[in-house]
């Protein structure tokens, strides 16, 4: 297992607080858009299929750079790129001043999308870094505190949409991005890169197929595809069975709500040796399945609140368990690219859950696209079973090795 060098920093609640923020930016900035858009799909004039478009392209950005970033930030440190990603994302949110336009609001989502790929990958090396054999704890918080993001996006933005439309909360996401950048300038502590040997193409194919990045990459896939087509669908089919906007988008707020009380928990069992990290990304995954069918299948008021319990906390089941396997199985000096090419697998699945679901939703309706998800979730869930041992770590091989 790898651990931080003896040489990082302390993860104090003063160096993790500005990685955290940044976690809660992207989340915020991400699903409060997307959810307006679900809800007021109507209001702009966007068909099922332009709503599912319009929720990938953000994601789409990020397939692209994310890797880059990630081996970006190996080079130079995760600091520069954490603080310019910020800032950048606070410039792309001016494009959202003119967010009352589909194709003005897809502009924004892609810039974005393009500016999030910087300092997400980086934000989770830096927190990999710092937690050590602590991992589960800290990806824990990370990802509960993005949670809190979830929850505090769609109300808020729903409210801010009320006020002023989609330019009011482009402009309120912009000045937040803004302050963060410049808290995490002030506060996060500069960790230098770490010497890297040479790697191959072979090097990289081989540590990419191996069962420890292969695995809980596609655990987060799953799991952030269920996520993103939630975070934009919900609202929508609770709109369609007597919801008021407000109402639709508290749905998918107690489905992040769930997610952030779940995290930290399974963090702290994750590393006292009492959740194998196998199993556990299993039974996250059947439950975010479990979920979602049960939506797709009877549809309603009191069955979207129930199901959107049920995914939060699958999802907040499986993703801490995802990021700190990785994080356990990676040398420090690749950190940044590794993160980011899980979190690439992330953006796939959270760009491919929409777009599926839209397409299917297009072609028949929307309780089938929901459906064909949730047995996707399903069989995705298999892949943890006998690939990983007890301790955590891969039953072959406790790390890819060029």
């Amino acid at each position: 297992m790898t651990s931080a060098p003896s040489h990082s920093p302390t993860a104090t609640a003063a160096v993790t607080a500005p990685l955290y923020a940044a976690g809660f930016v992207t989340a915020f900035g991400a699903h409060s858009i997307a959810a307006g858009m679900g809800a007021h799909s109507g209001d702009i004039g966007l068909s099922l299929l332009n709503l599912g478009i319009l929720l990938a392209v953000y994601d789409l950005a990020e397939v692209v750079l994310k890797p880059v970033f990630g081996a970006l930030s190996d080079r130079i440190g995760t600091k520069p790129v954490v603080v310019a990603g910020l800032l950048a994302f606070a410039l792309m949110s001016l494009i959202g001043l003119w967010g009352a336009n589909p194709l003005m609001l897809g502009l924004a989502r892609i810039g974005q999308g393009a500016a999030a790929s910087a300092f997400s990958p980086a934000s989770s090396a830096m927190v990999a870094r710092l937690a050590g054999r602590s991992a589960g704890t800290y990806f824990g918080r990370y990802g509960s505190w993005k949670s809190l993001g979830y929850v505090a996006g769609p109300l808020i933005g729903a409210a801010l949409i009320f006020l002023g439309g989609f330019p009011l909360l482009f402009a309120a996401l912009g000045i937040l991005a803004a302050a963060t950048a410049v808290w995490a300038m002030a506060a996060l502590p500069r960790l230098d890169p770490l010497p890297r040997p040479r790697y191959t193409v072979l090097d990289l194919a081989r540590q990419v197929t191996h069962r420890s990045f292969l695995v809980p990459t596609l655990v987060l896939a799953a799991a952030t595809g269920a996520l993103g087509t939630a975070i934009g669908f919900l609202p929508a089919l609770a709109t369609r069975h007597g919801l008021d906007p407000v109402a639709a988008v508290a749905a998918v707020s107690l489905l992040a709500l769930t997610s952030a009380a779940t995290q930290p928990w399974i963090g702290r069992l994750r590393d006292q040796g009492r959740l194998p990290d196998g199993p556990g990304m299993t039974a996250g995954l059947l439950l975010t399945a479990a979920g979602i069918a049960a939506v797709a299948l009877f549809p309603g008021p009191v069955t979207i609140f129930g199901a959107a319990a049920a995914i939060g906390v699958g999802i907040g089941t499986a993703t801490p368990l995802g990021f700190a396997h990785l994080a356990a199985t990676t040398p420090p000096e690749r950190l940044g690219r590794t993160m980011g090419s899980a979190e690439l697998g992330r953006e796939l699945g959270d760009a491919g859950g929409p777009l599926l679901v839209g397409a299917v939703a297009t072609a028949s309706a929307l309780p089938l696209g929901l459906g064909v998800l949730a047995a996707a979730v399903a069989a995705t869930s298999l892949l943890g079973i006998g690939s990983i041992g007890r301790s955590g770590l891969p039953a072959e091989s406790a790390e890819p090795r060029p």
